[in-house]
């Protein structure tokens, strides 16, 4: 599900810009006032009472300064305590989803209720479809009986006047893989074993009560602090997210203070390369398909959720990977920063020790408004690589498996399929393709439906970015030409 405008992602970039403003004005001297900078006396009150309010930005601040709100056990440390601490670490932290406890809602469990649509049809196709008979009529009106019910679903979808509603706990029915659920005290809790770091739970919760552990502080010590080279490596994903053209983001990195800008799209071009010399051997042993393997959330959930496929996943290496290799050839002491739109790149950054930092366009988008710089009228600056078409066409669905294609045509008969969006339904369907076979043989599989023009760290409307990636892709050389 693509994530629709609402309120609360204005409210969270408003966090993070106020924290990034504070590293560049003092260094955090004031960041204790943000919580009451971003809800003043008076303000709209969401948790309680204001106070609530605010403590919980203060968590949020936590998070952005690199920690995680489960941990504090009711401390109650200062945000200048946690800057201070922020300045001076010198090795992160696992990457961690988290839930703020406070602001989390303890919504009702997932449940199916008859709303006052009922029209007590004679047809009565929900008691006669519910396999658990949990349906009566009372007064008039359908009746559901909640410790009968299995939640199937059948009466909801036979509803000729839509009346029965599925209500829903947003952030465990948004996650592919069940690893969110409630404690004790009705408050929702992450797996860390299960969590595949998709990041769909921090998109689904209207509370905003899900926040991932930040490395934004990290990169801009280490930017503007040290004589580190810092290098900037941006996902595709990024063209259609900032305002100006493509070279004036470049110039806006440059101005930001990294001392080089390069395309993960180049990457993608070499994931290309090899991932379509990998399918045609692979075809040519007689394998029965083979799935793409640069979304790092369904790869961590080939792992350790659908175990009957990782011997059909591609062992070809990430674009983020092979563009970090090539920047740490040519400067093995720099800082190497993925920018992107995924939380499950900090997690694959983990294991890859030429990739330094991650971060999100959010994140990014609040550091360029912490500095004042407008990226639309920012000087233009060129890429210190360019990329192919194939690459810059890595963030839409379908990208992946058509930039394969393109170099698989003609050497091996190749049938692409695009598995848009990781959900319980889909990973079923996987299970079942490892088990009971495929008809086609290249299973594109992207986590976020529409590709990582939707992911978590996204600012931008996808159906706009989408545009953008487009235009900017066709203007790039063939791979195959070169």
């Amino acid at each position: 599900m693509l994530t629709p405008k609402n309120n609360l992602f204005p409210i969270r970039n408003d966090i993070l810009a106020r924290v990034a403003k504070s590293f560049f004005n003092n260094r955090f001297a004031e960041i204790d006032s943000v919580p009451s900078e971003v809800f003043p006396d008076g303000s709209q009150c969401y948790h309680q009472n204001i106070a609530n309010d605010r403590n919980i930005v203060r968590q949020i601040c936590m998070a952005i300064l690199g920690f995680c709100p489960e941990d504090e056990e009711g401390k109650n440390i200062s945000l200048s305590e946690y800057a201070q601490k922020a300045l001076k670490r010198e090795k992160l932290e696992p990457s961690k989803i988290s839930v703020i406890s406070s602001a989390c809602m303890a919504c009702r469990k997932e449940r199916y209720i008859v709303s006052d649509l009922c029209r007590s049809c004679i047809a009565r196709p929900c008691q006669v479809n519910c396999p658990k008979k949990a349906i009566s009529f009372v007064n008039g009106k359908a009746f559901i009986d909640q410790d009968a019910c299995i939640k199937c679903g059948r009466c909801h979808d036979v509803c000729p006047y839509s009346a029965i509603i599925k209500n829903v706990i947003p952030c465990e029915d948004s996650c592919p893989v069940g690893a969110i659920s409630k404690d004790a005290h009705g408050k929702e809790h992450i797996d860390t074993e299960k969590c595949i770091s998709c990041g769909k739970c921090l998109k689904s919760c209207p509370f905003g009560a899900i926040v991932e552990r930040s490395q934004m502080v990290d990169v801009l010590k280490t930017m503007l602090d040290t004589d580190k080279k810092v290098i900037a490596m941006v996902a595709p994903a990024i063209v259609g997210q900032f305002g100006g053209t493509v070279n004036n983001l470049v110039g806006a990195l440059k101005a930001l203070g990294f001392d080089d800008v390069i395309e993960v799209a180049v990457g993608a071009d070499i994931t290309t390369q090899k991932e379509a010399a990998e399918f045609v051997e692979r075809m040519e042993e007689g394998k029965n398909f083979m799935t793409t393997s640069c979304c790092p959330a369904y790869f961590r959930a080939a792992q350790i959720h659908i175990p009957e496929i990782k011997d059909f996943v591609s062992s070809t290496k990430t674009p983020m990977y092979y563009t970090a290799e090539l920047v740490k050839q040519e400067h093995p002491n720099c800082a190497a920063v993925f920018v992107g739109p995924c939380f499950a790149k900090r997690v694959e950054a983990e294991t890859d020790p030429n990739v330094d930092y991650v971060l999100t366009f959010e994140e990014l988008n609040a550091m360029f408004i912490g500095a004042g710089i407008d990226v639309a009228t920012a000087p233009a600056a060129e890429f210190s690589k360019l990329s192919c078409a194939q690459g810059r066409g890595f963030p839409l669905t379908g990208g992946v498996a058509g930039a394969v294609a393109s170099l698989v045509e003609g050497k091996t008969e190749i049938r692409p399929e695009k598995i848009d969006g990781l959900s319980a339904e889909n990973i079923k369907l996987l299970k079942r393709y490892a088990t009971k076979g495929c008809e086609n043989n290249m299973l594109e599989v992207m986590c976020c439906p529409g590709g990582c023009i939707a992911g978590p760290g996204c600012i931008a409307m996808a159906n706009k970015a989408t545009i953008q990636i487009k235009n900017y892709t066709v203007q790039g050389e063939d791979l195959k030409n070169k």
